[in-house]
């Protein structure tokens, strides 16, 4: 699977009323140290099909960035039924976000 692109208008179908957890991702086009996880995202992507990574461009969804209140970026949230399980703040190595799955 690939990371997933996510706005305001799939958020509820993607991330929400996901069967999988979702490890999403609330970044900006201008923030280097969201570029520099990035490839750790992917990689969780391509590698595992128990869990669903998800983008969030905090710029072009205030609404999201608001309602889960992002304050610094990069941002993962886990999500799980629904529902945040876990959060992340800053980049961190692929085994920290390894390690919010479980």
């Amino acid at each position: 699977m690939s990371v997933k692109e996510v706005t305001i208008d799939n958020f509820e179908t993607e991330v929400i009323n996901s069967t999988l957890p979702v490890l999403a991702d609330f970044y900006a086009e201008w923030c280097g140290p969201c570029k520099m996880l990035r490839p750790s995202l992917d990689a969780i992507a391509e590698d595992r099909d128990d869990v669903k990574v998800a983008a969030i461009n905090i710029d072009e969804n205030p609404e999201l960035a608001d309602e889960f209140d992002i304050s610094s970026i990069p941002c993962v949230i886990l999500f799980k039924n629904g529902a945040e399980a876990d959060r992340s703040i800053g980049l961190k190595p692929r085994e920290a976000l390894e390690e919010m799955l479980g």
